[in-house]
C-alpha cells in the first residue's frame, strides 16, 4: 500500500510539473532560432531565410486577394458613414465645392486677360505710342463687313481714322464714332485699304482684304525682287498711318506672263483672331521704330559669354594666387 500511495504522489508531481517543462523547453527553442537567425541574417542564407522567402511566396497572393476582395466592403464602409451626415451638410459640402469651382474659373479669367494687357502694354511700349486702350463689345461675322466695336468713343478722345492694333501688329482703323462707342474697319474688309513697303527692298505699294480672308499686295513691280517671308510695314505714305508698323509677311508670290505687277498674298502678324482688348493709336507720330523693351531682370542677367570671361577670369586669379 505505501508502494502505490508513493507511486501516486510521484506521478502526480510529473504532471503538475509537466507545464514548466514545456515552457522552459519553448524558452530553448526560441533562444535558438533567435541565435540561428541573427547568424543567417549576418551570413546572407540558410534554411531559416529559405523557410521566409517560401512563406512570402506563397502568402503573398492570399494577401493582395484578401486586399482586392475588402475593397467593396470598405467602400460599404464609407458610404454607410457618410450617410450618417445629414442632408444640410451634404448640401453645404456641394455649395462649397461649387462656390471653389467658380472662384477658379474667374481666376483663370483674370490670369489670361492679365496676359493679353501685359502683351498690350509691350507693343506700346515697343512703338513708344499715344495710346488708348479698349475692349472690343461687339463684331460682325460676314465676310463683306469685318468691323469690331469698341467701348471708346469720342468722350474719350477717340476720332476716325486712327490706327488700331493687337499685341502682334496693325489689325485696322477707326472708321466711325459715337461718344462712347468707336467702330473699326479691319484689314481682312474689302474696304481696307493701307500703304505699305515691303522692308528688305523698300519698294511700296497697297494692301487690301478680300472676300476669302486673305490680304492682297498689289503695285509692287515684277523688275523689284520678292520672297517669300519678306515682313511688309506701313509706309507712312497718305498720312493715314505712321511709317514702320509691322503688318505681317509675305507667303507667296505669283507672276503671270505680260503681268507687270506682282501677285504678293501677305499674312498678317495679328492674324484674323478674336481680338478681346486693343490700342487705339491717338498720337500724331508720322514714323515708329520697333523697339522691344528688356525687362530689368534680362539686362541685368548675363549672357553666356559674359558667363565664360568671368570663369576665365576668376581661374586665372585662382593660378596666380
Amino acid at each position: 500500500m505505501a508502494t502505490l500511495g508513493s507511486t501516486r504522489r510521484k506521478t502526480r508531481s510529473i504532471k503538475l510539473g509537466s507545464p514548466w517543462q514545456v515552457l522552459v523547453a519553448l524558452l530553448l527553442v526560441s533562444v535558438l532560432l533567435m541565435t540561428f537567425w541573427a547568424r543567417e541574417s549576418s551570413a546572407g542564407s540558410g534554411p531559416l531565410l529559405t523557410v521566409r522567402k517560401a512563406y512570402t511566396v506563397v502568402t503573398s497572393p492570399l494577401s493582395r486577394l484578401g486586399a482586392v476582395l475588402g475593397t467593396p466592403f470598405r467602400a460599404i464602409g464609407n458610404a454607410v458613414g457618410n450617410s450618417a451626415m445629414s442632408g444640410d451638410d451634404i448640401q453645404a459640402l456641394k455649395d462649397e465645392n461649387e462656390e471653389l469651382r467658380s472662384t477658379v474659373m474667374q481666376l483663370e479669367e483674370y490670369r489670361q486677360e492679365e496676359q493679353r494687357l501685359a502683351a498690350l502694354l509691350d507693343i506700346r511700349d515697343a512703338y513708344d505710342l499715344e495710346s488708348v486702350g479698349a475692349r472690343v463689345i461687339g463684331r460682325t461675322s460676314d465676310s463683306y463687313n469685318r468691323t469690331i466695336t469698341l467701348d471708346k468713343g469720342s468722350d474719350d478722345g477717340i476720332a476716325a481714322g486712327m490706327p488700331v492694333m493687337s499685341p502682334q501688329g496693325l489689325i485696322g482703323q477707326v472708321e466711325s464714332v459715337t461718344s462712347s462707342q468707336a467702330t473699326v474697319r479691319l484689314l481682312f474688309d474689302t474696304k481696307g485699304t493701307v500703304s505699305v513697303m515691303i522692308q528688305s527692298s523698300r519698294s511700296e505699294g497697297v494692301l487690301h482684304g478680300s472676300y476669302d480672308g486673305l490680304l492682297y499686295l498689289d503695285y509692287i513691280p515684277i523688275t523689284q525682287q520678292v520672297l517669300e517671308g519678306d515682313v511688309v510695314l506701313t509706309s507712312g505714305s497718305g498720312g493715314t498711318y505712321p511709317k514702320g508698323i509691322m503688318i505681317g509677311q509675305v507667303v507667296s508670290v505669283t507672276d503671270k506672263t505680260n503681268d507687270v505687277y506682282h501677285t504678293i498674298v501677305v499674312t498678317p502678324l495679328a492674324g484674323d483672331t478674336l481680338f478681346e482688348e486693343v490700342l487705339i493709336v491717338t498720337g500724331r507720330q508720322t514714323e515708329v521704330t520697333y523697339e522691344p523693351k528688356v525687362s530689368p531682370e534680362a539686362s541685368i542677367s548675363p549672357s553666356p559669354e559674359d558667363e565664360d570671361a568671368v570663369g576665365r577670369d576668376q581661374e586665372m586669379e585662382y593660378h596666380e594666387g
